[in-house]
């Protein structure tokens, strides 16, 4: 097959789509984990804090910074410290999760 345009874009959507499957179960443990690991702490971080109600201006701005770090500090997948980044992504997707979902805890 030709490398056209198109066929790197169908590639791109079918990594996108189906490049989960693809990897291997060790890769697939790990980032559910990591998913999993993320929302159960910032779960129990984010109802600690809310239930005391105090030290919430100084938390807020250090949960968004730290976020913002692990975001814009990706290193080149060729990096030795990718794999452990992937897996702080990956906890900071959970951990975005369990924040949405406490808010709609608390908004009903």
């Amino acid at each position: 097959m030709q490398k056209t345009r198109f066929s790197k874009i169908s590639n791109k959507i079918d990594n996108l789509l189906f490049g989960f499957f693809r990897s291997s179960w060790r890769d697939k443990s790990i980032n559910i984990l990591a998913i999993l690991f993320g929302y159960f702490l910032f779960a129990n971080f984010i109802t600690k804090f809310i239930s005391e109600g105090q030290n919430e201006l100084i938390m807020v701005p250090v949960i968004i910074l730290i976020i913002e770090l692990v975001i814009r500090t990706k290193p080149y997948s060729k990096n030795k410290f990718y794999y452990i980044w992937l897996i702080f992504d990956k906890t900071r997707i959970g951990a975005i999760y369990a924040l949405i979902l406490e808010a709609f805890k608390l908004g009903s």
